[in-house]
């Protein structure tokens, strides 16, 4: 059975499976269950996600086993990127903030996010992106003894509520830029996977590279809606979340092996 606050919806394409989160859910694991080897120094992160309109809210919050908050995404207007090495840098100030985009509109969209050294790029719908500076020390820890937290930051009354269809962190950049080129627009403006023959120049992932998927999508890969009028300038219509569908996956709560699964 689903968590509570957890129940199955359409995903981006008919055929695709999203889960459609609610204010009651309590999703986390131990962050070294997930990440058994360290958590990466440069990293892409990969959602599809819907939100309810409007909402302000933590996607993701990973706390140091002292509770420190270390890395957050938080959707909402503005966007915003949460990192804190064990140096304490970025300061808050330095903070990379990404103003005048707001995905809280209730529809779906694809984020990719990419880290590598002293910077941190948000890609949107493969359409709008954008690199901001993040200041951290030149060899960055992030503890692995705390907690990753899905939809909700400690001591905090905001909480995710939308609908989720993939949510994964892998070692490295390439992900992140890759995410766009393997796609084609199909499905009523989604992204499907582009056929075999076309994805050649695609380099192998070894062992190591192996993403650490916090949601898993199944089916077919997570797909993308046309740009809305007003995307380039970061304004979105919105439009209220549909019901979800009344059937019963069975994703948990148990983290399965390296690969750090979250349900």
């Amino acid at each position: 059975s689903l968590p509570d606050g957890v129940r199955r919806a359409r995903g981006i394409c008919p055929a695709d499976v999203a889960y459609r989160v609610s204010r009651p859910a309590q999703l986390s694991a131990p962050t070294r269950q997930l990440f058994p080897g360290g958590f990466p120094k440069d990293f892409s992160l990969l959602t599809a996600v819907r939100t309810r309109p409007g909402l302000q809210a933590p996607l993701l919050t990973l706390y140091s086993a002292q509770g420190v908050q270390q890395l957050g995404l938080e959707l909402g207007r503005p966007f915003r990127f949460l990192y804190e090495d064990q140096t304490g840098r970025p300061r808050p100030p330095a903070q990379p903030v990404f103003r005048g985009l707001s995905l809280a509109d209730g529809k779906w969209h694809r984020v990719a996010v990419a880290v590598k050294g002293q910077s941190v790029t948000l890609i949107v719908d493969c359409k709008k992106r954008v690199t901001r500076p993040l200041p951290r020390s030149a060899r960055p820890l992030l503890d692995t003894h705390g907690v990753i937290i899905f939809g909700a930051r400690i001591l905090d009354e905001e909480v995710f509520e939308g609908d989720i269809q993939e949510l994964v962190i892998v070692p490295g950049v390439q992900a992140a830029y890759e995410s766009c080129e393997q796609k084609e627009l199909e499905c009523e403006g989604a992204w499907r996977e582009r056929p075999q023959k076309q994805q050649s120049h695609r380099a192998q992932r070894s062992p190591k590279q192996q993403p650490s998927r916090l949601h898993r999508p199944q089916n077919q890969e997570p797909q993308r809606q046309d740009p809305t009028p007003g995307e380039e300038e970061g304004i979105l219509e919105s439009s209220p979340l549909p019901p979800p569908e009344e059937v019963t996956p069975s994703p948990t709560l148990t983290p399965a092996g390296a690969s750090g699964h979250l349900w």
